[in-house]
């Protein structure tokens, strides 16, 4: 033992080298460039293997010079301590500016590949980070290397057409953003507000609206008003109409704020000359860009209808009636629920009815008597059918401008002329200019007139039903040709006859 820790006495000392291992490590530069990346690599794994065969020699060291086995012995420690509490990183730097550190270059690359496809996205064209990338090669504790993901907020700073800021967004699509959260939160509640009222106890968006913290392009809108204006502007929706009497193609575009073409491109495949009464037609609608849905809780009165009683009498015909008694509407009192969609209802669910005064009973006669063929409908059927060859009103006939009393309707010589409607015959036989003429007196305050005629089938008193043969089509009288010449009186005035028939 103490030949080995002690050294003869006046033995010369002679200078003990360091195994080449040792210098190797010591020799180890401190920056390497891509390709020394690789030698240090390989050095590493032969430094352990080497450490390990030193390791399983290292008793035979011991009856060597006791500098020697210290200088082994102290290569070993070093390696045993690299090894096992440090690992190969990369400190990363942009134009001499460190970012951080990094496993390895491809984990950077890859950091960088997924900001640039990021950008590219927010900003719509093809987006490459500039910049000299430069890795200084060094040993970092294990564990202490982070993820290269988290060095992306540091190259999103340097996208200087990029920014990190608070999105508003309506069912995915961009409004605007902000610093302050609590700014597009106020946004929000102004636009609910304005559909509010005291009665209010709900309020929500129909649409999808969200609030992220994420990167955006710096030219987004980022003015609070515009963004206001925005969500309370109108945007085109579709709704449907059923088609009622009366409407023309023209005038329910007109009605509707848009054009005939706007109108057929809706509806394709609709003839505009010819709308059915029931049929559904799409129609543009104006609708808010973020539309509101609200609940009012409210209370208010309304009429409850007189129930009604029918009592039979077989002195009126049946299909008439007559009220007897007219008895009261009462009132109640009605608590209910409204939804609003941005002002508009919904629906509306009654959750309380209270009575505050009782209807009283209406009392109504109803016939039951027979109704003869020759009493009035109500509704006029074509006399004969052909053409219009003179319109009811102003025309030019004979040389001058005159009136014309209704319509005339060529048809054949002897062609069969109906009884517009049920009634009494009132004239039969020639009137002057109107030649050989039959009127109809419907009940109903309406007067019928058939002109022309070349021959009649009824009498003064006579009973006609609706559709019943009352003359033979002719041209006497005043008249240019064979036709069928037929007014329309009602209350004693004359009337545009197609304002009447079907």
């Amino acid at each position: 033992m103490d030949e080995i820790l002690h050294q003869p006495r006046g033995a010369e000392r002679k200078p003990v080298a360091a195994p080449a291992v040792f210098t190797q490590a010591l020799a180890l530069p401190s920056r390497l460039s891509a390709a020394a990346e690789e030698r240090a690599e390989r050095f590493m794994q032969g430094h352990i293997r080497l450490v390990r065969r030193v390791d399983a020699i290292r008793g035979m060291f011991r009856s060597f010079n006791p500098i020697t086995f210290l200088a082994i012995a102290t290569v070993v420690g070093v390696a045993s301590v690299v090894t096992t509490s440090y690992t190969p990183s990369y400190r990363v730097s942009i134009d001499g500016q460190p970012i951080g550190i990094v496993a390895s270059q491809q984990a950077f690359q890859s950091a960088v590949q997924r900001v640039e496809a990021r950008a590219t996205t927010i900003l719509g064209y093809t987006y490459h980070l500039e910049g000299d990338v430069t890795y200084e090669f060094a040993l970092t504790k294990r564990g202490g290397i982070p993820s290269a993901s988290t060095l992306e907020p540091a190259l999103f700073d340097r996208i200087g057409d990029v920014m990190k800021s608070y999105v508003l967004l309506v069912d995915g699509q961009v409004v605007g953003a902000s610093d302050n959260r609590d700014d597009l939160e106020e946004l929000l509640d102004t636009v609910q507000a304005s559909y509010t009222t005291e009665n209010t106890i709900s309020s929500k968006f129909t649409d999808n609206v969200t609030i992220t913290r994420e990167y955006i392009s710096s030219d987004v809108e980022q003015d609070l008003t515009a963004m206001q204006a925005t969500l309370t502007s109108n945007i085109n929706g579709e709704t449907t109409y059923e088609v009622q009497a009366g409407d023309t193609f023209m005038a329910l575009a007109n009605n509707n704020g848009m054009t005939m073409s706007e109108l057929e491109a809706l509806n394709p495949g609709v003839d505009v000359n010819k709308l059915m009464i029931g049929q559904v037609l799409n129609m543009k609608e104006e609708i808010p860009f973020l539309s509101v849905e609200t609940v009012d809780h409210v209370t208010y009165t309304e009429s409850i209808a007189a129930p009604v009683r029918e009592v039979e009498d077989s002195s009126m015909y049946k299909g008439d009636t007559k009220v007897l008694s007219a008895g009261s509407a009462g009132t109640q009192q009605i608590t209910a629920d409204v939804t609003y969609v941005n002002g508009n209802e919904t629906a509306r669910t009654i959750t309380e009815t209270t009575v505050l005064t009782q209807p009283t009973e209406k009392v109504v006669a109803v016939g039951t008597k027979e109704k003869p063929t020759w009493v009035a409908t109500g509704s006029l059927q074509w006399p004969v059918y052909g053409n219009i060859t003179s319109y009811f009103g102003y025309r030019s006939i004979f040389g001058s401008y005159s009136y014309h009393r209704g319509l005339d309707i060529s048809c054949s010589y002897g062609t069969s002329i109906a009884a517009a409607d049920g009634g009494t015959v009132t004239f039969a036989g020639w009137n002057g200019t109107y030649g050989q003429l039959v009127t109809i007196d419907h009940g109903n305050g309406m007067v019928t007139y058939y002109a022309h005629n070349s021959s009649l089938l009824v009498s003064v008193g006579d009973k006609v039903y609706k559709g019943q043969t009352i003359a033979r089509a002719g041209s006497t009288g005043r008249s240019t040709g064979t036709h069928c010449h037929f007014e329309v009186h009602v209350g004693g005035s004359l009337v545009n006859p197609l304002n009447y028939l079907p």
